[in-house]
């Protein structure tokens, strides 16, 4: 691959699977279905990284890991975060997990950048934190919507969005102005930012298209 000479490219390959924790004797024959979900994962990591990127797209990595297998490739890839100055975009729908790996947290719904901010989360430990921060109780999404009128407000779809604020469907503080055009993201404090018209009065400044 990329004119890499063969002897190299096995050297290369046997390498990378050390440093994701893979004997290279014991597992670099083996095929997918000879591997553990854990296991697989970590050869994905290898094969990302063979070529030296500078910046990695992860969508989902450990969501089909259990617990402690996910914590385990999540502190192998910060610290290969930090040995080869990598950037990551992690998407995931686990907060406890983007709590932990990330340094700037973007929230979408339906396509629409709705939340962004710095978690305030020391992440100087190596186990994923169990307990989430409580929302501001009257943010969007800080209680779950029930009974018969939320199972309306949940039949929101991504081929059919809804006009104005696309969680407004889901939302239990929704007001007419919501369906009229979309909020933009505003600055709430120093670390935040929220698109919602509920914290027009406390924002400090208008915070630039993402």
């Amino acid at each position: 691959m990329h004119g890499t000479p063969r002897a190299e490219a096995r050297d290369r390959a046997r390498a990378l699977l050390g440093r994701v924790g893979l004997d290279p004797r014991l597992y670099g024959r083996r095929y997918a279905h000879e591997l553990s979900g854990g296991q697989r994962q970590r050869v994905n990591i290898a094969r990302a990284l063979v070529l030296d990127p500078k910046l990695l797209v992860l969508d989902e990595p450990v969501s089909a890991l259990d617990k402690s297998v996910q914590a385990q490739v999540l502190n192998l890839l910060q610290d290969l975060k930090a040995e080869r100055a990598l950037t990551y975009v992690f998407i995931s729908h686990d907060l406890n997990v983007i709590e932990y790996v990330s340094g700037r947290v973007l929230v979408m719904y339906l396509g629409e950048s709705w939340r962004r901010g710095r978690p305030t989360r020391s992440r100087n430990h190596r186990s994923i934190p169990t307990r989430r921060r409580s929302s501001h109780p009257r943010e969007p999404g800080s209680r779950p919507p029930h009974g018969a009128a939320a199972a309306r407000r949940r039949s929101a779809e991504p081929i059919d969005p809804p006009s104005g604020c696309r969680f407004r469907t889901r939302c239990a503080f929704a007001m007419p102005r919501c369906a009229q055009a979309p909020p933009t993201l505003l600055a709430v404090g120093a670390r935040h930012e929220v698109a919602c018209y509920l914290y027009e009065a406390e924002a400090t400044v208008a915070a630039p298209a993402c």
